[in-house]
């Protein structure tokens, strides 16, 4: 069954810190503060028009919801809690930071029917979360999500990639370490920075620089080495058994009018899903060919040896994923066809997500 949420969107109103990235009224569109009686309205007219209400959540986002005033937050709470049970929705979800858990809150948060806590991780390395003013440090995510589990809540952790001092290293030893704590589900987020924030102040000075050079430690140098970045991550996670609910900042007007750098694109997933099954495809194909697997600018490498791939191939896949494997705007397809080689692209249950097989 396809999860779903009903986000209502709280302002920035309970973090205690201003993090170098953060803009929230920007990045979730929030301009006011909803009340209980808004939440009613909101989850009333969810329910009358949500197909499969045992498979969604009222998801409480933006800011970090168990540090807002505890009146305010139990409020909330008891206006959505009013349409969470048989023939409603199925829970409740929200999303903290890491060093606003404790075994009161979480109490708290069973009480009244929360069923998922995303933490805002962002990195697990110190030195990035300091460099970044996040108030917190890895272990604190760690202690955290130790015990949101010891409670029996569904646990999401949040990462970003890009941030001011992170390294390549820094970020694939963040997903080492969540790949460790193993959640339920992860949002990885390429960082995008908005105007008035610290990190525009920092790429306005030079200080701050998006992209690597010859002498830097940077794993990109452009987007689309962002993408491809993020594209092993999502895979990485997926493959372990971690769903990744969100990949990319979601389409916003607001984002598109205050953005002033980073790594942006409103179908940022199709991207990353797009080049996970371009290299698939590829690496199939070297290897039906009985070559080495290229790692990386795959077409790139194989020019002086496409004679020998040119052919048709039908390519299976699971059903869900035919359009990921086509490529966003057919890239794929396209980019195969360019170098003689005809592709069918077919659906089969067996094959599992984010996996192909190569027939001829």
């Amino acid at each position: 069954m396809k999860h779903s949420n009903i986000s209502i969107f709280i302002p920035h109103i309970g973090c205690p810190h201003k993090c170098s990235f953060c803009d929230q009224n920007t990045i979730s569109g929030a301009q006011h503060l909803p009340d209980g009686n808004e939440v009613r309205e909101i989850c009333t007219k969810a329910l009358s028009e949500v197909k499969s209400p045992e498979d969604t959540e009222i998801a409480f986002f933006g800011g970090s919801f168990t540090a807002i005033p505890r009146d305010y937050m139990l409020e909330l709470l008891e206006a959505a809690h009013e349409f969470v049970g048989e023939g409603k929705f199925r829970g409740i979800r929200c999303s903290t930071r890491p060093d606003c858990i404790n075994n009161e809150v979480l109490s708290l948060l069973k009480t009244y029917g929360v069923t998922a806590i995303e933490l805002g991780a962002q990195s697990m390395s110190d030195k990035v979360l300091e460099a970044n003013e996040r108030g917190h440090t890895a272990e604190d995510v760690s202690n955290a999500s130790r015990l949101i589990r010891q409670y029996g809540f569904e646990l999401g952790l949040q990462m970003m990639i890009g941030l001011y001092k992170s390294t390549g290293d820094d970020e694939y030893e963040t997903m080492e370490k969540i790949l460790e704590i193993h959640p339920d589900t992860v949002r990885i987020y390429p960082v995008v920075i908005l105007r008035g924030t610290r990190l525009a102040e920092l790429l306005k000075s030079g200080e701050y620089q998006l992209f690597g050079g010859a002498n830097d430690e940077r794993e990109y140098y452009d987007f689309d080495d962002v993408v491809d970045v993020a594209a092993s991550m999502l895979e990485e996670f997926e493959d372990n058994g971690i769903r990744v609910i969100k990949c990319g900042l979601h389409a916003s007007e607001f984002v598109e009018k205050d953005m002033v750098g980073g790594f942006y694109h409103p179908a940022f997933r199709e991207l990353c899903e797009s080049r996970i099954y371009n290299h698939l495809i590829w690496n199939e194909l070297f290897e039906m060919a009985g070559m080495n697997r290229p790692q990386k600018y795959v077409k790139e490498e194989a020019d002086a040896k496409l004679q020998k791939l040119k052919g048709k191939y039908t390519i299976a896949v699971h059903p869900s994923c035919i359009s990921k494997a086509m490529g966003h705007k057919k890239s794929n397809y396209l980019d195969l066809l360019e170098s003689g080689i005809d592709i069918k692209i077919i659906g089969d249950e067996s094959v599992p997500k984010y996996k192909c097989e190569l027939r001829r």
